[in-house]
């Protein structure tokens, strides 16, 4: 029996980057010998392990074999017949298919194996993939893009940018989860460059599929790519600025739907309306009243991203717009200004007779908010 450390856990160690995980592959030994080393079996779809003393997960090497369709279509088979090669196949970049022993005292020995060239795709800093076997899992597409999000200095070998459109037109990403769509989509909405992950949905047509058919279509627009790619330079790497920069020329109920599809999570989900809202108010403005903001339309949208109790959400959608270039410096100062109201004295102005009915309130209180933005928006 010997263990290896294997895929990305090489490929970054030999790029200088910090290792996080370590994905550990086992050859030589079966499901009856790992127990008896005391390993705990945890593995549903194929013989993986925990470690009885650090908790790390051991993997029996394995080969797998198309049997369905989407990424969990595959039966495994897994002995102590299964070579290392075998196993570093079935992966997906020649990148992520190298390995190194493990010694007993945990420490990688040796030289690194890489039977399917990897190191040489490294210094290249080419995607290529492994074998075949590659075009008969859908999420590989999205690992692909996501890496391309986090690596932009490498580039999709033909071959494989060919295996990628095989994907596509195979319709098999119709089998993906719409979490496990998301998961992919969010590491590389939050990655170096994630307009290179989009790049590559563009070029393989998956952003048909996968992406909300609007955006798609702006997407497509050279100036439209230019622009994105100098928002995200411009904000941080947190996902909900990003994907309200994505999002944001799209119109509110487009974007629910879509969040509906692929499980955006509600807050992230929110954050992305809200902005785009933000957005259309700003272009409502420009075309209608000459960049002159209406305070009754400010009022709305403050009302709408419930910057009363919610104000530091109101603060972030504000300064993610500024980062980007929109003119909101004057909403910035309206916001603090109808912020710092004192409700209670507003309240206690309500006729005593009205104090009970909570729309005498509401609109005593909208009053207030909306002189005090009048008078910031006259500065």
């Amino acid at each position: 029996m010997k263990i290896y450390a294997v895929g990305g856990a090489i490929r970054d160690t030999l790029m200088g980057l910090p290792v996080h995980d370590i994905d550990y592959v086992v050859v030589g030994s079966s499901v009856e010998g790992m127990i008896a080393l005391g390993y705990r079996p945890v593995g549903k779809d194929f013989p993986v392990f925990l470690h009885p003393e650090t908790q790390a997960e051991y993997a029996l090497a394995r080969t797998e074999r198309k049997t369905g369709k989407g990424y969990k279509g595959f039966m495994f088979y897994a002995d102590p017949t299964v070579t290392l090669e075998q196993d570093l196949e079935r992966r997906d970049l020649t990148i992520n298919a190298m390995a190194q022993e493990v010694g007993e005292d945990g420490q990688w020995i040796g030289p690194i194996l890489d039977p399917y060239n990897g190191q040489e795709d490294l210094a290249a800093k080419i995607f290529r993939h492994v074998s075949d076997a590659f075009a008969e899992d859908p999420l590989r597409l999205l690992r692909i893009a996501r890496f391309a999000a986090r690596f932009p200095e490498f580039t999709v070998a033909p071959e494989t940018m060919d295996a990628l459109k095989a994907i596509v037109q195979s319709n098999e990403l119709s089998a993906l989860s719409a979490e496990r769509i998301w998961q992919e989509l969010a590491r590389g909405f939050t990655a170096i460059k994630p307009m290179r992950m989009l790049q590559v949905l563009l070029d393989t047509g998956a952003a048909k599929t996968l992406l909300p058919s609007a955006f798609t279509v702006n997407l497509a627009k050279e100036e439209y790519r230019e622009d994105l790619i100098a928002h995200f330079h411009a904000v941080d790497s947190g996902l909900e600025d990003r994907c309200a920069v994505v999002l944001m020329h799209l119109p509110a109920n487009e974007i629910r739907s879509w969040a509906e599809c692929v499980k955006i999570p509600n807050d992230v989900r929110d954050f992305s309306e809200i902005f785009s809202e933000l957005n259309l108010l700003i272009e409502k403005t420009a075309h209608t009243t000459g960049g002159a903001y209406q305070a009754v339309d400010v009022l709305a949208w403050f009302n709408r991203a419930d910057v009363w109790r919610k104000p530091e959400r109101g603060h972030a959608l504000l300064k993610l717009a500024q980062q980007i270039g929109l003119p909101v410096t004057v909403l910035i100062d309206a916001v603090q200004k109808a912020q710092s109201l004192n409700t209670a004295e507003i309240i206690a102005g309500v006729p005593a007779e009205d104090r009970a009915n909570g729309e005498s309130i509401r609109s005593a209180v909208d009053v207030a908010r909306l002189s005090a933005i009048s008078a910031a928006l006259k500065h």
